[in-house]
């Protein structure tokens, strides 16, 4: 797929995610081809569509459709899902239940704690990259918002974006998220490589989504602190995007987590791979 090809399917799909979310965007993106896409061209269905996921700030199921691909089952069903602290988690593909917690954090996304023992085998490198991409999306929009507010909001008869410290933060976090998107990129190559050992796509995917963690996190400190009250607001959007970080983040294993994981892996392979060649 070209530029030119990747960028209509790009504008189809933030279209598609314009105004609706949950259950209709799952039908929605199903309509337009997502299952053939997820299953032709993974490398370019899950960067395009779950980095549109966190720029729109709306969600859909598709995460088990990733997982389900990559242990070779039949798209559109759900599985358990590893949260960190020990608890698997089912996103529901139906209106989550009102009589039940719907989440861990973010009461928008229809996530219900499960009784049913998860697989501690199932590869979740592909899921993990998805994740990082959703949490890059997310990003870039705090991001853009905070920018936004900064320009616009005055102190002293001047924007508040001409102030040193607040260039600072901002610039931070540009450079945590471009490099954790580089970091995406590679682990994406890493997994498509036919040279590539289970054990490097494995490590180079928990790396992936504990650097695009972390730069959101980061990014949700950072523009938090620019934004100051506005950004605790329900009038503002926010505070969406900051839920949405910390829930992701959890997901298949947090930013602390992975980092912990990787380190094992590092020191009991003795060997620690070079992620990208400055």
């Amino acid at each position: 797929m070209d530029a030119a090809e990747r960028e209509l399917l790009t504008e189809t799909f933030r279209k598609a995610m314009t105004g609706t979310t949950g259950t209709a965007l799952d039908t929605t993106l199903t309509d337009l081809g997502w299952p053939e896409l997820l299953t032709e061209e993974p490398d370019t269905a899950i960067p395009v569509v779950f980095t549109l996921l966190g720029e729109t700030g709306t969600h859909a199921p598709i995460l088990n459709d990733v997982l389900l691909h990559a242990t070779g089952q039949p798209l559109g069903g759900t599985l358990p899902l590893p949260y960190t602290g020990g608890t698997w988690l089912t996103w529901e593909r139906t209106h989550p239940d009102t009589t039940q917690p719907t989440s861990v954090i973010d009461p928008a996304l229809p996530l219900h704690a499960t009784t049913s023992p998860g697989d501690p085998t199932l590869p979740l490198a592909a899921g993990q990259r998805a994740l990082g991409w959703w949490l890059l999306g997310t990003g870039r929009t705090m991001l853009t918002l905070t920018r936004e507010h900064a320009l616009a909001r005055t102190q002293f008869g001047r924007p508040i974006a001409s102030f040193q410290a607040v260039r600072h933060r901002l610039a931070e976090t540009l450079v945590a998220l471009d490099g954790a998107e580089a970091t995406l990129h590679t682990a994406t190559t890493t997994a498509t490589s036919t040279t590539a050992t289970t054990s490097d796509i494995t490590l180079t995917a928990l790396l992936a989504k504990a650097a695009a963690g972390k730069a959101a996190l980061d990014t949700a400190r950072h523009c938090q602190q620019v934004l100051a009250g506005i950004g605790f607001t329900a009038e503002h959007d926010f505070h969406h995007h900051l839920r949405r970080v910390l829930t992701l983040d959890g997901l298949l294993g947090s930013t602390r987590d992975l980092t912990r994981q990787a380190g094992t892996h590092i020191r009991q392979n003795q060997h620690a791979p070079r992620l990208i060649n400055l």
